[in-house]
């Protein structure tokens, strides 16, 4: 069955969709899919690097704290190659593009799995970090691109929901992985999940030609709009908020909580799925209607991380918790993702991968306001508390950007 019975192309809030009588349910299913397998890729080597540090620190020679730089070295790649890939890459065909990106992917992996010294390894990250916001930012307008714009958000949700399934199963499985094989094995194993994206992406990507209209000035032209610097402020300080938190989540489980180390790998998988329920029902949700899921997705992350610090008292209450914080938080970037494409119009691309350089910077910013909160004597119960409040600054800021809508709307109408 057809999406769309017309060939013509579909422009609706910023998002230009390419919807055909061949755009059948199984094609675009197949196409996410492949997106959502190289989400699935990302989200595990970035996050199986942090559950291996001990073994990555012996194999390099380098101390525990030393080895942490490889982390921050990925999280560096991301900032810097989301922005410009998506600007520079303007002119090539997305479907080329992202086909270019999984190919650096997986010879970052490769490079890391090799690698014999710190330095190299430290580069080695840098580059394997470098596509990871573009592929998903580029993923998103492409998702979006093959369905009605009333189901944009949630081919944005679906080509997304590979990263939280990897905290639920690829993480738990190459830091297996690693501590039984040697810890270059899972990053090979990365490598060969990239192999397959290529393929799929390849077979199962519809070609979308670059219109003659775009180019880098066109990129370029989102950062001249203040809805779109609104958009990732919201992410940058909402996200914060839950990054403030689990930044700290082992030593809060075992603390407050009481669970073994051991145990706080369930912890994690509770979150991860948490995690992939709140991209899937918050794409659903921002179709309904976007700037109102976010609104309440803010609400949601502020009461949450309010409240976390009582719930981790208790072994079942913290199950509920950890829970509770990455569904609402995962409920908010669908809606985050599609809100900057919309008010990006021109420059798409670079605005949804800037979602995941910002996303980034909120990770750095939880985990430094989290560090401030410790430092300064509190428990652990309190960084989550501090998080709060920055869901509190974020959702004001959602606010304010509803607001200049309202706005703008009358005074575009008039011009009409």
């Amino acid at each position: 069955m057809a999406w769309r019975s017309a060939s013509r192309p579909l422009r609706q809030s910023g998002v230009t969709t390419s919807v055909t009588p061949d755009t059948t349910a199984r094609h675009v299913g197949l196409a996410l899919f492949a997106l959502a397998t190289g989400g699935f890729a990302i989200g595990t080597t970035e996050f199986v690097t942090m559950g291996l540090l001990p073994q990555i620190a012996d194999g390099v020679g380098i101390s525990i704290p030393t080895a942490g730089h490889v982390v921050s070295a990925y999280a560096i790649g991301v900032v810097v190659g989301a922005p410009v890939i998506a600007a520079l890459g303007a002119r090539t065909g997305r479907k080329r593009l992202l086909l270019g990106l999984m190919a650096v992917f997986v010879l970052g992996n490769v490079l890391s799995a090799v690698a014999s010294s710190y330095e190299f390894l430290m580069a080695a990250r840098f580059l394997t970090g470098v596509p990871h916001g573009a592929f998903f930012g580029i993923g998103a307008v492409v998702g979006a691109s093959m369905v009605p714009a009333s189901r944009r958000a949630w081919a944005v949700s679906m080509s997304m929901v590979g990263l939280p399934v990897a905290n639920v199963i690829g993480v738990p499985l190459t830091t297996l992985m690693g501590q039984k094989l040697g810890w270059q094995a899972p990053f090979l194993a990365v490598g060969g999940l990239g192999l397959l994206t290529l393929v799929a992406v390849w077979f199962w990507v519809t070609p979308q030609p670059v219109g003659s209209d775009v180019n880098v000035r066109s990129e370029l032209s989102a950062l001249a709009r203040p809805q779109v610097w609104m958009a990732l402020l919201v992410g940058m300080v909402g996200f914060g908020g839950m990054f403030a938190t689990y930044s700290y989540i082992t030593p809060t489980m075992t603390e407050l909580a009481g669970f073994s180390e051991a145990a706080v790998t369930i912890v994690l998988a509770v979150y991860g799925v948490g995690m992939t329920c709140g991209t899937v029902i918050g794409g659903r949700l921002a179709d309904r209607n976007l700037m109102a899921s976010l609104y309440s997705g803010l609400i949601a992350v502020m009461v949450v991380l309010g409240t976390f610090g009582w719930l981790a008292q208790t072994k079942p209450t913290a199950f509920v918790g950890v829970f509770a914080m990455g569904f609402s938080a995962s409920i908010l970037v669908p809606a985050l993702q599609t809100r900057l494409m919309d008010v990006a119009h021109e420059g798409q691309s670079l605005a949804a991968s800037l979602n995941h350089s910002t996303l980034n910077i909120a990770n750095a910013l939880g985990a430094w306001l989290g560090s401030v909160v410790l430092a300064a004597g509190y428990g652990y119960e309190w960084p989550s508390r501090a998080g709060a409040a920055l869901a509190a600054a974020g959702l004001i800021l959602a606010l304010v950007s509803g607001l200049m809508d309202h706005q703008t709307r009358p005074h575009h109408r008039r011009l009409g």
